[in-house]
């Protein structure tokens, strides 16, 4: 995944809270094989009314997801958070999230970012007010603010999370750090443990 330092970008204010993973990305989106082409499903049920906030025009293009209290609970589909960055979007505000939901954001650089629910409402206010309000998300120093509405907050992310965002490590990327060691290992490895063909 590539290194996230800093998100600066307009939003979209999704007034609605516990919103569920089979909200985020209905079941029948789940036969996919491949990470990709989930930003269409997204939302799928709630985007057949033309009034929902992503059918709007002044909200196109928003990289920057904020959604009311309690989100991404449900199942732990990791397709829900693949939808939200196939999209487009590359974070997410939120006063609560689900936590499988968190962790899942974080291994693949969807930065979830919690604040105080009085933030939270402030910036839902904020930017239905203004839909060019610019939101900048900085990681590294764990702040959120949106300097022409007044907001600035924290919000709370552990060291390890910070590392691997700042740094683009998923998964794998974390494994790769150890190629050397694994690469001796399987040079000492018995004969008559199976393997891989290379």
């Amino acid at each position: 995944m590539e290194p996230v330092r800093v998100i600066t970008g307009r939003a979209v204010p999704l007034d609605r809270s516990d919103v569920d993973t089979d909200q985020i990305i209905p079941a029948e989106w789940l036969k996919r094989v491949e990470r990709t082409g989930f930003g269409a499903g997204l939302f799928a049920s709630w985007r057949d009314d033309r009034a929902f906030v992503l059918n709007q025009p002044q909200y196109a293009g928003a990289t920057i997801l904020v959604a009311g209290p309690n989100f991404g609970t449900g199942s732990s589909r990791e397709h829900a958070v693949w939808a939200l960055q196939d999209y487009g979007f590359r974070a997410v505000i939120s006063p609560r999230f689900a936590d499988i939901f968190r962790n899942n954001c974080t291994k693949v650089g969807l930065v979830p970012a919690q604040v105080d629910a009085q933030v939270g409402e402030a910036l839902l206010r904020a930017v239905e007010a203004d839909p060019d309000l610019e939101i900048t998300i900085d990681v590294e120093r764990g702040t959120v603010s949106a300097p022409a509405a007044g907001i600035e907050a924290t919000f709370p992310l552990d060291e390890f999370t910070r590392h691997r965002l700042l740094e683009g490590l998923d998964d794998i990327g974390l494994t790769l750090r150890h190629a050397a060691a694994i690469d001796a290992y399987e040079t000492r490895r018995p004969d008559w443990l199976p393997t891989v063909p290379a």
